[in-house]
This record gives C-alpha cells, sequence and structure tokens, in this order.
C-alpha cells in the first residue's frame, strides 16, 4: 500500500462509527502518516457486548474492543488473546471474548468506561485515540415507518422493518452528551470519517448525541461518508447511496456531508452467502443525481473486497481515495 506524507504537521481524521466497518478503515489508516481519533458508539446491546451489559452494567465493550485492536502496535500473539473467544460449551464463559471482560474490569477499577479506554491504550501500544461516543452505556430507541417504536439495538434489527428515526438515552432517559475530548477531536478535526457501517444502528447513534452531532456539524473539516456496498435488512431495504445520505442530513437538520465515496464494482450473481450474512438484501443502488441535490461531492470507483462469501470495503483503496481528499484541502496544500 502506497503511504502518502505531508510536508506540515499530521493530518488529524477523526472516524466515527462502530460494527465491523470501522476497523477495516482503520487499519488502513494506521499505516499512514495522520493523527486517528475513533469515535465508537457505546449503544451496541447484542451478543457478548450485550450480556456483559446486562450483568456488569457496564458500556458495551465489543466495538470499542475491535477498534482497539485495529490501532494496536502489539505482537499479534498479543492480539490474538486479546481477541479470543471462549468456545460454546464453556457454560458461563461461552460466547464472551477475553478483551470485553478486561474493558468490563477496567470500566469499574476506572469508575467510567472512557478512563478505563484511555488506560488500556496506553498498555496496548494504541496509535491514535480511541473514544468512546459516550462514558456510559446509552439506549437505542427507533421508530418505523409504520408508527411503531422499539427500545434496543437488537430489537430493532432483529425486527427488519423500515426504520424512519432513531435516537439515544441515557440510563435516565435524557439526552446524553459526549465527553469534552471527543467535541475537541472533531472541532480540530481536518476530516470527519463516517462508517461504513449500519446506517441506523452504527453511525446515527454517535451522531444523535447532541453534542456530537452540532459539533460535526459546525466543524470546518471535509465530512465524508463511505456508502455501505449492501443494503441491510429492515434498516437500508432498497436504499440508493441518496437515500443513505439522505436520512443522515435528516437527522441532524442540515446537508452536512459534503463527499460520498461509493463502490461502483458489482457484486457476482451467486457470490453472496446470504444465510451465513443474513442481515444483508441486495446491493446498494446509485443515483448520483440526488447525492449532488444534496450538495455532495461523489467519488465513485472500485471498493469492493470480495471475501468469504461476502462483499466488504477495500480498506486500502478507501483510505487512499480518504488520504487524496486530506491532501487537498486547503489546510496541506
Amino acid at each position: 500500500m502506497r503511504k502518502y506524507t505531508f510536508k506540515t504537521q499530521r493530518p488529524k481524521i477523526v472516524v466515527i462509527g462502530g460494527g465491523t466497518g470501522l476497523p477495516v478503515v482503520l487499519n488502513g489508516l494506521r499505516k499512514q502518516a495522520v493523527d486517528i481519533t475513533a469515535v465508537v458508539t457505546v449503544a451496541d446491546d447484542g451478543g457478548s457486548s450485550g450480556i456483559i451489559r446486562n450483568y456488569v452494567n457496564v458500556v458495551p465493550p465489543g466495538d470499542i474492543r475491535n477498534v482497539m485492536v485495529a490501532l494496536s502496535s502489539w505482537p499479534d500473539l498479543y492480539k490474538d488473546i486479546f481477541q479470543y473467544r471462549f468456545q460454546g460449551d464453556d457454560q458461563f464463559f461461552a460466547g464472551h471474548a477475553i478483551g470485553n471482560l478486561i474493558i468490563a474490569a477496567l470500566t469499574e477499577m476506572k469508575s467510567g468506561v472512557f478512563d478505563a479506554v484511555q488506560e488500556l491504550s496506553n498498555m496496548m501500544q494504541v496509535d491514535g485515540h480511541v473514544y468512546p461516543a459516550a462514558n456510559e452505556a446509552l439506549t437505542l430507541h427507533g421508530k418505523f415507518s409504520d408508527g411503531t417504536e422499539l427500545v434496543g439495538e437488537a430489537e430493532i434489527t432483529a425486527a427488519h422493518k423500515s426504520l424512519e428515526r432513531v435516537w439515544v438515552t441515557d440510563k435516565n432517559g435524557k439526552e446524553p452528551q459526549a465527553v469534552q475530548p471527543v467535541i475537541d477531536a472533531i472541532m480540530a478535526a481536518d476530516q470527519i470519517v463516517l462508517g461504513p457501517g449500519s446506517l441506523f444502528t452504527s453511525i446515527l447513534p454517535n451522531l444523535t448525541i447532541g453534542n456530537i452531532g452540532r459539533a460535526v456539524c459546525e466543524s470546518d473539516a471535509e465530512v465524508v461518508y463511505i456508502c455501505n456496498i449492501m443494503t441491510q435488512k429492515g434498516e437500508t431495504d432498497n436504499f440508493s447511496d441518496a437515500d443513505h445520505v439522505r436520512v443522515l442530513n435528516r437527522h441532524l437538520g442540515q446537508n452536512f456531508i459534503n463527499t460520498v465515496l461509493v463502490n461502483t464494482e458489482k457484486v457476482p450473481e451467486d457470490y453472496m452467502d446470504f444465510h451465513k450474512f443474513n442481515e444483508v438484501s441486495k446491493q446498494v443502488s446509485h443515483d448520483f443525481r440526488g447525492l449532488r441535490e444534496q450538495n455532495c461531492r461523489v467519488i465513485s470507483s472500485n471498493f469492493l473486497k470480495l471475501r468469504d462469501n461476502g462483499a466488504f470495503h477495500d480498506g486500502d483503496q478507501v483510505v487512499a481515495e480518504l488520504m487524496n481528499l486530506v491532501g487537498h484541502s486547503d489546510v496541506f496544500r
């Protein structure tokens, strides 16, 4: 992979999201001469993270764990131990990743996930900053197009119904706020990257935190959205790339997305294993006119990486475009 260098100080790039898409971008960015901050969702309540959240009353650690590994300079053996997930016949520990348990323990020791993650980042030799979007576990709410509402990320995803909007609340049912370092990083950023990841359950849970959404809109940074390759059942069925951006803009009340990265390579027919990847339905359609009507610059290319009968973003290709964009910004001309 080509490494981009800059004559001035390292560009500050803030990546906001969650799920499996975020580490793909971070793995590529850490090879570049950039200052990385990852802002990670804390509204996940499924899988091992959900079980730990329910029984230990801490922020769901799964997305944070994967991001820390992506940015860690640890030897591969240490990363593998941190990522190790106990087998199904291990009873009490079944399905839990060791890293999730460590993050949960540190959260109790430090009386909050933010300080816990900073301590663990030092220990894991993380290249950059990993910031939980809030210092407590948040609850995701979803309103569907039929007027019904559900609470909880896992419940919303499992409903497989058309979503109209989502929002998050804290443990008291009130609007949460991010800690100040998150806001400071966004306001100081040269580039803000959203995604790739689930629109309603990985990206918007961060942006609907009041002061994060406001900071993203007020920042002078270029806001880049990496559009998903495949639609997701119940979340984005039949969505075009312009529909994804339209939902983001609607949630924040303005056209804040500056640039969209769109994959134009077709996923071969009969390649996808829809049983294994049962949350996806079909490839995202294109509506370049709809994107331009929302004042978006469109960068379309082959960002596709086929792996394990699934369609993913090619992290190196995505990062190459991000570097081109930040390299031609006003700050780094």
